[in-house]
């Protein structure tokens, strides 16, 4: 297995992880469209919040900037009618608009993609925004969370939606 100082890294930075950490989770939230001098982004979706935590500490331990990755109607609070939507949503291949967009992506040269496994696979929401943003020639690392079922078919949604994009081996957490 080839060396990888950034896995190395982000998972240092998680084993770090410790229970006053958690308040990464409010800090990271409001802050939809952070953009400093970074040429590194980390953008992320998250319902529950585990993938926000997640962003944060790899935000914080890397120094990038921060982009949370929100639909314009937020989705239902109750679980359940959010697995509703997004099965409807992926059923009639509906793609939900995004709140807010970042200005210009090409200035980053890595992109940390942070995005739970729905129905096993990408949530709608990341499909926007990877629809409507064009990471040719960046460096791709997703970091992917989930409830017990795997990364599901997001290789596949990634070089589909991201097809130029250098890649690296995601991050695939279990928490629940």
């Amino acid at each position: 297995m080839e060396h990888d100082p950034n896995r190395r890294m982000l998972i240092t930075a998680l084993a770090g992880l410790t229970l006053a950490n958690v308040s990464l989770a409010s800090a990271a939230t409001g802050n939809a469209n952070v953009q400093g001098k970074s040429r590194i982004l980390v953008a992320y979706f998250s319902r529950s919040g585990n993938t926000r935590v997640i962003a944060g500490v790899i935000h914080r331990s890397l120094n990038t900037d921060l982009f949370e990755i929100e639909p314009t109607t937020p989705y239902p609070e109750d679980y359940f009618q959010t697995v509703e939507q997004a099965k409807n949503e992926r059923e009639r291949g509906v793609k939900p608009a995004l709140k807010n967009s970042l200005a210009d992506i090409s200035r980053y040269e890595t992109v940390y993609l942070g995005f739970p496994i729905w129905g096993t696979s990408v949530p709608p929401v990341v499909q926007t925004f990877l629809s409507s943003h064009n990471l040719a020639g960046k460096l791709l690392i997703p970091f992917i969370t989930h409830g017990g079922y795997g990364k599901g078919d997001s290789d596949d949604i990634l070089t589909r939606l991201a097809p130029t994009a250098r890649r690296e081996k995601p991050l695939v957490i279990e928490c629940d």
